[in-house]
């Protein structure tokens, strides 16, 4: 038998008998394709479709993307029977939905930046970030009238100078935006607090460790049950031209808005990234994007990983480092939970998801690079740098910055 005839006989062999399996307890959505893993446990040297880059997603079946992937029957719990993915936004050839991803309940509206760049950046040709908003209430109308795609209009925010290159955010924080701004040649990086509503006026909260400027800051949450921010310092600034050289390790830093203290609470990283905690704030989560170097280009035996530490809970150190789950397309960047402890992160190929124990139990596949994603009341939006996407499941996610 050909290889790529034996190729296509295992692709359904993944799809019908995982379906089967999943199907005797949990109904599986309409499009969703399964996969038993004992069937590609051992593909041998006829194998054609070996995946040599990360960049490249595993789709045995080769179905059309986007669509739901199932790894274990309980990712069906999340999906929920009649779950899809709808485009609900696009501009193609510019990535206007990268990061920072804030879901405000009380506007029905997910807050969400571009890629960065800018043209005080030391590169010379960057663009600064452009910060924008879409109306879900405006998506769901939209969406009820059609089975199909739609393009709903994005807003984009008209934010002070102070506001420069955001990459990460969080909230809403007390009714703000927690914006993190990943600094611009000499201007320093920053966590920053900005009103929704116009004129968006914003206040910078911190923006250095005792006199020395952070490297780029990339990602913040909310410690539950606090107002203490937590937030990571990759060098992604320096290795996309648009900082000066590192002056400080990769490092996971604290901040009390409170006291004004901030020091650091983990270190040991290669590109410290996406973070969350668990809803008891007593288990923290790291992405590291060590494999992604910018300039440098991709090494593959680097970090694409997430660890997971306990939450000292008298100093809020994280201890206890392990590995909780390895990405195996792209790297893990913004880390989200849902009510049921299920971790999910933007990988290469889409939004992947693990359970409490680290199992691989699902993906949102999209066949491209999806940073962030964010719960909302109508779904999970996922952010997919020139489109946005809304997966309608019945999982609820974590809101993890305090009212």
């Amino acid at each position: 038998m050909a290889a790529s005839a034996a190729g296509a006989i295992l692709a359904v062999a993944f799809a019908v008998v995982s379906c089967m399996k999943a199907s005797a307890n949990l109904a599986v959505p309409p499009g969703a394709v399964c996969i038993d893993p004992p069937t590609y446990n051992v593909l041998g040297a006829n194998y054609t479709e070996w995946r040599n880059l990360s960049t490249v997603g595993f789709n045995p079946n080769n179905t059309a993307p986007p669509f739901i992937q199932v790894f274990d029957p309980s990712f069906l719990e999340i999906t929920g029977p009649s779950a899809t993915i709808r485009l609900i936004a696009s501009n193609p050839g510019f990535a206007f939905a990268h990061e920072a991803p804030i879901y405000v309940p009380d506007l029905n509206a997910v807050f969400f930046t571009s890629n960065d760049g800018g043209a005080l950046g030391y590169s010379g040709w960057y663009n600064n970030s452009v910060v924008s908003m879409i109306n879900m209430t405006e998506v769901d109308l939209a969406l009820s009238s059609t089975t199909g795609d739609v393009d709903i209009h994005v807003q984009t925010l008209n934010l002070p100078d102070t506001v420069q290159m955001v990459n990460g955010g969080t909230g809403p924080y007390k009714g703000d935006l927690l914006l993190i701004t990943s600094g611009r040649a000499l201007l320093p990086s920053s966590i920053v607090r900005v009103n929704p509503n116009p004129p968006y006026n914003a206040t910078v909260l911190l923006d250095n460790f005792l006199g020395r400027q952070f490297n780029s800051l990339n990602d913040i949450k909310i410690l539950p049950g606090t107002d203490i921010m937590f937030f990571t310092d990759p060098t992604y600034g320096w290795l996309n031209g648009f900082r000066p050289e590192p002056m400080l390790p990769s490092q996971v830093y604290r901040f009390d808005p409170s006291t004004g203290q901030v020091r650091v609470v983990a270190d040991q990283f290669v590109h410290p990234n996406g973070i969350a905690f668990t809803q008891d704030g007593k288990t923290a989560f790291i992405a590291d994007t060590g494999a992604s170097g910018g300039f440098l280009g991709t090494n593959q035996t680097l970090p694409a990983t997430i660890y997971q530490f306990d939450v000292d809970p008298r100093t809020q150190s994280f201890m206890n480092r392990r590995v909780f789950a390895y990405a195996d397309s792209g790297v893990p960047d913004g880390v989200q939970l849902d009510t049921m402890g299920n971790v999910y992160a933007g990988c290469g190929e889409g939004t992947h998801v693990w359970n409490a124990e680290g199992m691989l139990i699902g993906k949102f596949y999209l066949n491209s690079t999806t940073a962030q994603m964010i719960f909302t009341k109508s779904g999970l939006v996922i952010l997919d740098e020139e489109a946005v996407y809304l997966a309608n499941i019945q999982a609820q996610g974590l809101n993890l910055a305090t009212p």
